[in-house]
C-alpha cells in the first residue's frame, strides 16, 4: 500500500472528508486530493500538519510492511528519518537532491531499453501566463511522455500563455517544472489571488516580494506583495530554465 492510499485509509478510519482535511490543514481539497492520488507529494511542513491532522506518525504512512498488525518503521529507517528531521532545509535539500540522482543512476542501470516502460509526467491543460490559468491543479491534467529532451528532473508541465516571458518562454511553450526551492532568480509558476502567473521571483531583505515578466517590455505586468497587503501568493514550483539576470541587478 502507497502512501496516499494510506493517508486516505486513515483519513476515512476517522470519519474525515477530504474537504475537512484541506480546512484543517489550510490547504485546497484538490492538494489532498493530489497526495491521495500519487500526483505530488506534500512538503515537509504539510506533512507535519498531517501527521497532526490524521492523529498518526510517519511508521503508520511510510512503511510498506507489517509487523504484528500495524505499520512501523525498521531501526535503521527510523534512524535516517531522525537524522534527515535534525537537517537544516539546505541539508534536507541537500540530501532529496542526492536521493534523486542515486535513484536516477538505478533505474538508468537497472533498466534496458526494451524493459524500460516510457516515463509520464502531468501536463496541465489550463495555460499558466504572463497570463491567467485555473489554480486547481491535479483536476485538470493530461499525462505527458517525456522525451530525450525533456530535463530529467521535471516533475509536471505547464502550458505557458502570453508574451511576457519572451523570448525565454514564448507563448504556448511548455514549461517543465520540479519543487525544488526557489532562490532569487529562479522562474516560478506561483497562484496569485487565484490565477496562476510564470514569473521570474525575488524577495528583498525587507521581506517584499517581486514577480517579474522576462520580457521588460511587459513590466507591466509585474507583481509586487509587501507585508500586509492582503494578496495570497503561492509558489507551486520551480521552471527549468536559464534564466537572465534580475531587472537592475546585472
Amino acid at each position: 500500500m502507497r502512501f496516499g492510499e494510506r493517508m486516505r485509509a486513515r483519513r476515512e478510519e476517522l470519519g474525515i472528508s477530504r474537504a475537512e482535511l484541506a480546512a484543517m490543514m489550510g490547504i485546497s481539497g484538490s492538494a489532498v486530493g493530489n497526495y491521495e492520488g500519487g500526483v505530488s507529494f506534500p512538503k515537509e511542513e504539510v506533512l507535519l500538519r498531517l501527521f497532526d491532522c490524521l492523529e498518526t506518525d510517519p511508521n503508520t504512512l511510510f512503511q510498506d510492511s507489517f509487523r504484528g498488525g500495524a505499520l512501523v518503521l525498521d531501526r535503521t529507517e527510523r534512524q535516517l528519518l531522525e537524522q534527515y528531521r535534525g537537517l537544516s532545509a539546505r541539508g534536507r535539500e541537500s540530501v532529496r537532491s542526492v536521493v534523486g540522482t542515486l535513484c536516477a543512476y538505478r533505474d538508468e542501470v537497472e533498466s534496458s531499453p526494451a524493459e524500460a516502460e516510457p516515463r509520464v509526467i502531468p501536463l496541465y491543460r489550463s495555460p499558466a501566463a504572463a497570463g491567467y490559468a485555473a489554480p486547481v491543479f491535479g483536476e485538470d491534467f493530461d499525462y505527458l511522455e517525456v522525451a530525450g529532451d525533456v530535463p530529467l528532473a521535471a516533475e509536471f508541465a505547464v502550458r505557458i500563455q502570453g508574451d511576457s516571458m519572451t523570448p525565454y518562454i514564448e507563448d504556448g511553450d511548455l514549461a517543465y517544472v520540479n519543487r525544488d526551492p526557489l532562490r532569487p532568480g529562479d522562474v516560478g509558476i506561483f497562484c496569485v489571488d487565484g490565477d496562476i502567473l510564470c514569473k521570474q521571483y525575488y524577495k528583498d531583505p525587507a521581506g517584499t516580494v517581486y514577480l517579474f515578466s522576462l520580457n521588460r517590455a511587459r513590466a507591466d505586468a509585474d507583481a509586487v506583495f509587501t507585508s500586509g497587503s492582503g494578496r495570497t501568493l503561492a509558489c507551486f514550483g520551480r521552471v527549468i530554465l536559464h534564466a537572465p539576470p534580475l531587472p537592475g541587478r546585472g
